[in-house]
């Protein structure tokens, strides 16, 4: 898995796990939902800035975005 998408699938659990939509995120980080859309695709290479913003609008840490969670090789 890319790192894009690996960050991207972490901002989009922690978003869900606030019970928050794309456009309640985007509010909060004042980025527009549609790049939040995209990054969290994988499609965006977002920068450290706006890697910031999410993590203190999620309240959670750029490592927690970052952090690759390791494949389950059982399946």
């Amino acid at each position: 898995m890319t790192h894009r998408k690996v960050i991207g699938e972490n901002i989009r659990t922690l978003r869900l796990a606030k019970g928050w939509t794309q456009e309640k995120l985007a509010r909060q980080t004042k980025l527009t939902s549609g790049y939040l859309s995209t990054v969290e695709l994988g499609q965006e290479n977002i920068s450290v800035d706006n890697l910031a913003k999410i993590a203190r609008a999620l309240k959670t840490t750029l490592t927690e975005l970052v952090k690759e969670i390791p494949e389950d090789k059982t399946r």
